[in-house]
């Protein structure tokens, strides 16, 4: 028996056909994540792999790509070989797990760090709605990321846009129309699965790196760096 026939027969009691199942692999594959509020056509994608997701694991652990699949925020991401997947201790290092080693710059590395430690905090204080999104001022994430790494949002327009689409493109946050990025008085959803993407360890490395008022030791240098652990472009994994 050829694959294609196997996997068909294990498809026919889901409803699923090959095909989709293709689509299904491809959109996991180019994205590394899957949310279902995101859209429509995650929407529609979410509910097909939650029908097959014993069969769509079994393929892509064949790469030993690990998923991580939050049912009660209903969304899944993947995790490249030798990466830590929530839940499991596979790895002996882990920064982020990001989809299928994503490259960030440093200003996406900080603006990420501080989003987690802004979630962390809104959890605290019971200011997470009941999809478990944290809605934050843009005016005070800049400024926590120019309190805790010293750091500012790109100067100029079109590289603080392409930041935050590179995020939203992760599906670590939501907002407007990206002309609402020029405003002070503009808003961010973050997602709950900033806390699945930015380990634990991550943020208290930045967080020993600053003294209690937020503000990053001498040793950590001038401009913040040393906190995140990142020098120039990140190889995430």
């Amino acid at each position: 028996m050829d694959l294609s026939r196997y996997l068909e027969g294990r498809l026919e009691a889901s409803g699923v056909s090959l095909e989709e199942l293709r689509e299904l692999l491809v959109r996991l594959l180019n994205y590394g994540v899957l949310a279902r509020g995101e859209s429509q056509v995650e929407r529609e994608l979410y509910d097909r792999f939650v029908r097959i997701e014993e069969l769509v694991g079994e393929t892509l652990i064949l790469y030993g790509i690990e998923h991580h699949h939050d049912r009660r925020f209903e969304y899944v991401r993947l995790y490249p070989p030798g990466s830590s997947t929530p839940g499991m201790d596979q790895a002996s290092e882990r920064a982020f797990g990001g989809s299928l080693r994503a490259r960030l710059s440093q200003h996406e590395v900080a603006l990420i760090l501080v989003l987690r430690a802004q979630y962390d905090k809104a959890l605290r204080e019971g200011k997470v709605d009941g999809q478990g999104y944290a809605t934050e001022p843009l005016e005070a994430v800049s400024l926590a990321l120019r309190n805790w790494l010293n750091r500012t949002l790109p100067e100029r327009a079109t590289e603080r846009r392409r930041v935050f689409q590179r995020l939203r493109q992760l599906r670590l946050i939501e907002y407007g129309s990206e002309d609402d990025l020029e405003q002070s008085e503009a808003w961010l959803r973050i997602h709950p699965m900033i806390v699945d993407f930015v380990s634990a360890e991550a943020i208290e490395v930045a967080r020993g790196a600053a003294d209690p008022t937020g503000r990053p030791h001498a040793s950590a240098g001038g401009n913040g760096h040393a906190a995140t652990g990142v020098e120039g472009d990140a190889d995430v994994p």
